[in-house]
């Protein structure tokens, strides 16, 4: 992991993203970019080229004297931090930034929804999940470890989420000492029986080119997807939770995009999102 990007709003939402982010480069030799997004008036807009000259340096001197402030933490000790500042507050070019520097992990705060505006809100938190195809972690919390001790990363071992399976266990490998792959079993969501999940699984593995032996694998049964991993998640005293998402492009399954992003919103644990 070389480069982790962090989204910040100077809220204490994203200092725990921040402390999270320092924590996880460290012990990577990762560099942190810590990107703030102006918020522009819709007036600036209309306004005469020198004004929104001039408006542009007044809030990017704000914004700088703010960093100055935020990132006078001891926990940055020892770790390269480059600021950057956006002049627009579209969440979808969070994503677009991290895969332009080849960012490793994007690490971002959020309060879940909320009536104020903000960065942090649900709302734009899940825009994140939803396009980003480098993987975002989201902490709710001041992080009391980030060497996670059991991750649990819910799928459903399909043909079509080996690859990103794959990729996500090397990545969880690297803030996790344990991951668990979990199948959670719906009514009402492709429900299989015992042996036809047995057989997904052998299929799944074979595919992957992973042998039982290399992987730790769970199965729970639950009304819905999202209530099987928090369920899973307090019976088992899991650390992070983890999920593949396809955003909104379609598979009313475990990758629909709705399902990721509610489980970012209503878990207070960690999670950790990838792209299909």
């Amino acid at each position: 992991m070389k480069k982790i990007i962090v989204p910040v709003d100077f809220s204490k939402h994203s200092e725990y993203a921040l402390e999270a982010a320092a924590a996880i480069a460290k012990q990577q030799n990762a560099e942190l970019i810590v990107m703030h997004m102006l918020e522009m008036s819709e007036s600036i807009f209309s306004s005469s080229s020198s004004e929104r000259g001039e408006e542009n340096a007044f809030m990017l001197m704000s914004a700088n004297k703010e960093f100055e402030t935020f990132l006078d933490q001891p926990y940055l000790e020892g770790v390269e931090v480059t600021p950057m500042v956006k002049y627009h507050k579209v969440l979808k070019e969070v994503a677009e930034v991290a895969e332009n520097i080849g960012a490793d992990l994007i690490v971002m705060g959020s309060r879940g929804h909320s009536d104020h505006d903000g960065v942090f809100t649900g709302s734009n938190t899940e825009k994140v999940v939803r396009y980003s195809n480098t993987p975002v972690l989201v902490m709710k919390s001041k992080p009391e470890s980030t060497t996670f001790e059991h991750i649990v990363l819910a799928t459903d071992f399909s043909d079509k989420s080996v690859s990103a399976i794959k990729k996500a266990i090397v990545l969880l490998a690297e803030l996790g000492k344990k991951t668990t792959l979990l199948h959670i079993n719906c009514p009402n969501l492709n429900f299989l029986s015992t042996d036809e999940l047995d057989e997904r699984i052998s299929e799944f593995l074979s595919l992957a080119k992973l042998k039982e032996s290399d992987v730790n694998i769970d199965r729970i049964s639950d009304h819905t997807v999202e209530d099987g991993l928090l369920n899973y998640a307090v019976r088992e005293k899991v650390d992070a939770l983890s999920m593949v998402t396809h955003g909104r492009k379609g598979l009313n399954h475990y990758f629909s995009g709705s399902i990721s992003e509610d489980v970012v919103n209503h878990s207070f644990l960690p999670v950790i999102t990838f792209k299909l």
